[in-house]
Formats: C-alpha cells, sequence, structure tokens
C-alpha cells in the first residue's frame, strides 16, 4: 500500500506502542485519528506530531459513543484506509487473586473495544476500491501462555482467531487483516504488575517500524500473522 496521504485511525495513541505508532504513520505522510480517553496525553501528542494527528477523547467499550463518534466523522467522502485496533489493558495475576473488574475490563478493552470500532469502521472500507488494512495487536501470550497471565491471554488468544477468521471473512473486499503479536515492549503497560521492565524488551518505536513494513507490503501480499520477539532475553 502506498502510504501517502491514506487516513489512519489507531486506539490508544496516548502512551505506549499507539504513540510510537501514531507517529510513524504521521511521519509516512498518513493522517491519523488517534484515539484514547486521556485527552491531556493525546494534545501533548499533537503538539509534539502536528495537524496531522488528530486527537480523539473516547471510550472504545461505550457502544453508542463510538457508533456516534463514527458517524459524525467519516462518510463515503472521507473514509479511513487503516485502522490499528491497539487499545489494550492487561493484568497478571493468580485467577483467584483477579477480581471480576479486573477480568471484565480486559474484555472490554481487548475485544470489545476491537469489534465495536472494526464493526463501525468496515461497512466504510468496503465502499472503497482500494485496498485497506486492519491491524490488530495480539500478543506473544496470545500464542502461547503463562502463569498468572489466564484473562489477559485468553483475550489474546481469542484476537488472534478474531483476526484469522476477519482476513477470510474481507479478504474479497480487498481488506488486508494483521493480526501482530509482540514480545515484551518496554513500556508503562507493565507498571500495575510484578513484571518489571528490561533493556533487552522490545523498544515501540522498533515495533511501529515494523508495522509500517507491514502496511507497505505490495497490494497482492498479506501477512496475516506475526510473532515479534526481542533477539536476546533478559538478562540474568
Amino acid at each position: 500500500m502506498e502510504l501517502k496521504n491514506k487516513i489512519a485511525i489507531v486506539t490508544g495513541a496516548s502512551s505506549g506502542l499507539g504513540a510510537a505508532i501514531s507517529k510513524a504513520l504521521v511521519h509516512q505522510g498518513i493522517k491519523v485519528y488517534g484515539i484514547a480517553r486521556n485527552l491531556q496525553n493525546l494534545h501533548l501528542l499533537s503538539d509534539r506530531l502536528g495537524e496531522n494527528f488528530i486527537p480523539v477523547s473516547l471510550d472504545i467499550t461505550h457502544v453508542e459513543a463510538v457508533n456516534t463518534w463514527a458517524k459524525n466523522t467519516f462518510s463515503e467522502k472521507l473514509s479511513p484506509q487503516i485502522l490499528i485496533n491497539n487499545a489494550g489493558v492487561g493484568y497478571f495475576r493468580k485467577i483467584d487473586e483477579m477480581s471480576y473488574e479486573e477480568w471484565k475490563t480486559m474484555i472490554d478493552t481487548n475485544l470489545n473495544g476491537t469489534f465495536l470500532m472494526s464493526s463501525q469502521v468496515i461497512p466504510l472500507m468496503k465502499k472503497q476500491g482500494n485496498i485497506k488494512h486492519i491491524i490488530n495487536i495480539g500478543s506473544i501470550m496470545g500464542t502461547i501462555a503463562q502463569p498468572e497471565s489466564s484473562g489477559y491471554s485468553a483475550t489474546k488468544f481469542a484476537m488472534q482467531g478474531f483476526s484469522e477468521a476477519l482476513f477470510k471473512e474481507l479478504r474479497y473486499d480487498k481488506i488486508k487483516v494483521t493480526c501482530v503479536n509482540p514480545g515484551s515492549i518496554e513500556t508503562d503497560f507493565f507498571k500495575n504488575s510484578d513484571i518489571k521492565t528490561h533493556s533487552n524488551m522490545l523498544h515501540a518505536d522498533d515495533v511501529a517500524e515494523t508495522i509500517i513494513h507491514i502496511l507497505k507490503t505490495p497490494d497482492n501480499v498479506l501477512i496475516d500473522s506475526i510473532i515479534i520477539r526481542p533477539l536476546i532475553p533478559q538478562a540474568k
């Protein structure tokens, strides 16, 4: 796909990988609608990235809010070609120590938010004749589970299945679907867990550049799923 002058939506854009993806897309000449609940962080990012980054304060788990925003923002004349379903949350505890609220938050954000945003954007994409691309951010924990990751892994295994079914459903509409499964990224994602960040983790900017390469694949080529790992594990 030729990226310049395209329109993209990035969820979870205010920090971490979402902010890095937004920056990489803007640098390619793409107009980015960056979605998050933290409007202050979105405006700080907008100050850095310029007018091609449009801050959108939106809770993607609220059905009516997502539907209203999509209908008020886009039309057949203004429609996104790229959707990055990046928003996600993780709580890492033993199952008998995890609250229902934590479990439900992961399901609502990681899965329901992805469904709600996709269900609004896909009809707009289908009306376009060119190539479009949906990238769902999964996790390596959606390919192999670890102790104390039952809730998070459940959502990311589901993301892998959702993405595979979706690409088979949408391929004849010229909509590519890719599930990107990174290993641990050195961001604030793990601040509410006992997982310690370290210098050998993946860096958000590097994962974002890999996503740019995926978007640039030739129109007749699809990468339906990819795992991105750090070359060297945590130093002992």
